[in-house]
């Protein structure tokens, strides 16, 4: 049989690679979160900065990450990392989390923002965007159960009709556009100086996520000696550039106070070209969502298939179509969850929007794990082969856990009460793992 519980092959190209890290990244949130940045600076070297500055905690991050991946490559990604530094129960928790909310969650998000864009010019009825949700996300989940070239050409793709559009911004807002003078609204965050720069500094962090995926397919990545650290820099620092240009295309032509305008994108193409050209926008949202959605598919079915693999209690999400190149049975799963998220949509939309906003702490938590299982993976695997070591040990990976301290604190000072929906979700994660304890295939540390 071809379902089965094996290990993937190594199908993914460096140039595969880097798509993902580039189209998980430049997401829905660059057309976005710009504007709330915007909102939170008091000047353009301010704004620059702020932009320098997560391109630049990316990268440390990626440096850590690249030794993890490289040293313990596998589809489990983060939560091999944790299993392995701090046992099997800390990564079980994590891996349910992700598996219920954080990478399901991801998906219905995005999937929503092309059903919102898509209901503009094809409305489906009093449940259009749902519909369109839900297509999106049986397309999606098709095309990868079709076969892991499948989803590697769509992403290609993506991610190229992405950098496509986003170049067009560049030039329109750097050399077409003329700057405008538009009201602007109040900055957005309390607390003086220190509070707004935090508060941008969360949505240029939310902007920059993502960049992790690509430990998810570390095992499927040809030479992952090499094509591990190359593919995580190069798209780190293609990401980062582009961010600059987008940004600074958008200052040029609007100034501040007309990037604080949730149209910004919109005047410079609108304005350029006439307003015809304004849809172009909402086609540029459908892509970039599309593509965070498509990838975050792929990794999250990985990450779950690893999952089953090591737990009895999900024993039926560790089994690999050799044939395809793909963990069906993990893709159906998340599709279900995500289809049923989709429907929790319907019913509750902002209940929905707030469960996925406030998993953000749970996210920083467990990133803020993983640095510091690299501190205990050093000291206790002193032997093992490390293609990459990251530069200036002890002081990168002591930068990472600082950055990831500061963003769990942010996201818990920017969700407020909602930080209770993590512990509510790791608390079911916990009590699954006494479920899979009591079924006889208790997980060893």
């Amino acid at each position: 049989m071809s379902n089965q519980i094996r290990s993937p092959e190594k199908t993914f190209s460096i140039l595969d690679s880097i798509a993902i890290v580039v189209g998980i990244v430049i997401g829905a949130g660059i057309f976005k979160f710009p504007t709330l940045i915007a909102m939170n600076v008091d000047s353009g070297w301010m704004l620059a900065g702020v932009w320098l500055l997560g391109g630049f905690i990316s990268f440390v991050g990626v440096l850590c990450y690249a030794e993890l991946a490289t040293a313990y490559p596998d589809e489990g990604g983060d939560y091999h990392f944790l299993s392995r530094g701090l046992g099997s129960r800390i990564a079980f928790v994590f891996a349910w989390t992700r598996m219920m909310v954080i990478q399901p969650g991801s998906i219905v998000m995005m999937a929503f923002i092309v059903g919102q864009e898509l209901t503009r010019f094809w409305p489906l009825g009093s449940h259009s965007e749902a519909i369109w949700a839900t297509l999106v996300v049986a397309t999606l989940t098709g095309l990868n159960l079709s076969g892991v070239r499948s989803g590697n050409r769509a992403q290609k793709a993506l991610t190229f009709a992405i950098l496509a559009g986003l170049a067009l911004v560049f030039v329109l807002g750097a050399a077409v556009a003329s700057p405008a003078s538009a009201p602007a609204p109040e900055p957005f965050a309390q607390g003086g100086a220190m509070g707004r720069f935090g508060m941008a500094m969360v949505f240029v962090l939310l902007t920059f996520g993502g960049w992790n995926e690509a430990a998810y397919i570390s095992a499927e990545i040809r030479n992952p000696e090499k094509n591990i650290v190359r593919s995580l820099l190069a798209g780190i620092a293609v990401v980062t550039v582009v961010y600059l240009l987008v940004n600074f295309a958008l200052y040029r032509a609007l100034g501040l106070a007309g990037m604080r305008n949730f149209d910004a994108y919109h005047a410079v193409v609108g304005g350029s070209l006439g307003a015809g050209f304004g849809p172009m926008i909402s086609l540029l949202v459908v892509v970039a969502a599309l593509s965070t959605a498509n990838v975050t598919i792929i990794t999250g079915a990985r990450s779950n298939f690893a999952f089953g693999r090591d737990f009895g209690l999900l024993r039926f999400l560790g089994r690999w179509d050799a044939r395809r190149g793909t963990p069906g049975v993990a893709l159906l799963f998340q599709g279900l969850i995500a289809c049923l998220l989709i429907l929790l949509g319907v019913w509750h939309k902002k209940g929905l929007e707030a469960m996925v906003d406030y998993t953000s702490p749970a996210f920083w938590f467990f990133f803020l794990l993983t640095g510091i299982s690299l501190f205990l993976l050093r000291l206790r695997d002193r032997d093992r082969p490390r293609p990459f070591r990251v530069p200036l040990y002890p002081l990168t990976p002591l930068l990472f856990v600082v950055f990831c301290a500061f963003m769990l604190r942010s996201s818990l000072i920017y969700t407020g009460r909602g930080a209770l929906v993590s512990v509510i979700v790791m608390a079911t994660g916990a009590l699954a793992l006494a479920v899979n304890a009591l079924l006889g295939a208790r997980p060893s540390d």
